[in-house]
């Protein structure tokens, strides 16, 4: 399956990371194909028909980034990325943190919030979910390219993994232009609407530079964005039901 399970970041474990670093950079690590989506917002239907995009053959990865609760079937999109991980392998498919399942775990928002919470059996079957995402990682980096659901602390160059919990799950705004380090950001939080500023705009929004934003707004547009990228060519891709393109900057392709 590649590579090794990704660092756990809910506790940052410094010296790991580092040495995680290192061999990306020396380039020490196999590469392969990663798949990522991000923001599912309990939008199952739409879940199930963007996983028939992807190829999980080989040595081939699915990164989700983060927020996969809060919609319709908060519930039946974490029993599928679970069934997922039981299938392949939680090295082969990678869920990351997002600020949703951040407010579950401080009891900001509780996982349906549809009401049921009133329910004398939800608090023992929320248990089950809670205890998943307390080991969810915050970020996952292969050859180069950082996934994480909303950013990174882009100020500190090449120690970018020291970056504070919450940046990681609710950097806002959302940056955009050259990171110095030369890495390329792969994250969702903030819909690619409101980053290109057209309203109608769901797809994957590339800045021309290093950051790559996957919000497709799925509860508005009904669409999840399935960006593929190419580790060892270091290329990226937007996957839909007619092939792969790559994908150019927003401002090129939507001029």
């Amino acid at each position: 399956m590649g590579l090794t399970k990704p660092i756990e970041q809910n506790k940052l474990s410094y010296q790991g990371t580092f040495m995680y670093l290192k061999n990306i950079i020396r380039g020490g690590m196999n590469m392969s194909i990663i798949y990522a989506m991000s923001d599912i917002h309990g939008c199952l239907y739409e879940f199930d028909q963007a996983l028939l995009l992807i190829d999980l053959s080989g040595d081939s990865k699915l990164v989700l980034c983060g927020d996969y609760v809060h919609g319709p079937d908060s519930f039946g999109v974490l029993d599928k990325i679970m069934e997922l991980q039981y299938e392949y392998g939680s090295d082969k498919v990678i869920a990351l943190l997002g600020n949703h399942e951040d407010m579950v775990m401080d009891g900001r928002w509780p996982i349906s919030g549809q009401g049921d919470e009133e329910d004398g059996d939800y608090e023992a079957k929320e248990e089950r979910y809670l205890q998943w995402m307390q080991n969810l990682p915050r970020f996952y980096a292969e050859g180069n390219t950082i996934f994480v659901h909303a950013g990174i602390d882009e100020d500190l160059g090449e120690m970018w993994e020291y970056t504070d919990d919450f940046t990681f799950t609710e950097k806002f705004p959302p940056q955009t232009g050259s990171f110095s380090f030369g890495m390329n950001i792969v994250a969702g939080h903030v819909g690619t609407a409101e980053i290109s500023e057209d309203a109608g705009f769901h797809d994957i929004y590339f800045d021309g530079e290093n950051h790559y934003y996957i919000d497709g707004t799925v509860l508005e547009s009904g669409m999840i964005p399935i960006l593929k990228v190419d580790t060892e060519k270091d290329k990226y891709y937007r996957v839909t039901e007619s092939g792969a393109w790559i994908v150019l900057p927003y401002n090129e392709e939507y001029a």
